[in-house]
């Protein structure tokens, strides 16, 4: 069975900080020798996603590409607004909807927005991912936001 975590962004965070928390995540999953897949929205978060991961300080370099480019087998990270080629790991979702494709993975990360529309999207996402088998957390994102 797949496990998930929801983390909870803080009242005051935009966009900006989702997109900071996922490079985080997947820079740490990355140091830990786990592939990931990033799921975004659309085609211009999952290039907006990319070129943040490339400005990251050199001691925060995460080998990553967006879906069919870089190697033939992608590189440990892949982003995409479409469904993954190949298998990782871990699933970092940015999109609004849950993807279908949820349940390949073994571990999944979400997050729930401080504003009511984000919040209801998020609580759709999560129903859909207990239905799919995941079992599933939340917990507040660690206050140390300084780079966001």
């Amino acid at each position: 069975m797949s496990q998930g975590c929801f983390y909870l962004l803080p009242d005051d965070a935009g966009p900006e900080v989702q997109l900071w928390w996922a490079c985080k995540l997947a820079t740490d999953c990355y140091r830990q020798g786990q592939g990931v897949f990033i799921h975004t929205a659309d085609r211009a978060q999952a290039e907006a996603l990319d070129e943040r991961l490339w400005q990251q300080s050199p001691d925060s370099f995460v080998a990553h590409n967006l879906q069919g480019e870089g190697p033939r087998q992608g590189a440990p990270v892949v982003i995409s607004w479409q469904a993954p080629h190949g298998g990782r790991p871990v699933l970092i979702n940015l999109a609004p909807e849950a993807p279908a494709f949820a349940r390949r993975f073994n571990r999944l990360y979400d997050f729930v927005p401080p504003d009511e529309a984000g919040k209801q999207l998020a609580r759709a996402r999560f129903k859909a991912y207990r239905q799919a088998g995941v079992e599933l957390g939340t917990e507040p994102v660690p206050s140390q936001t300084e780079d966001a």
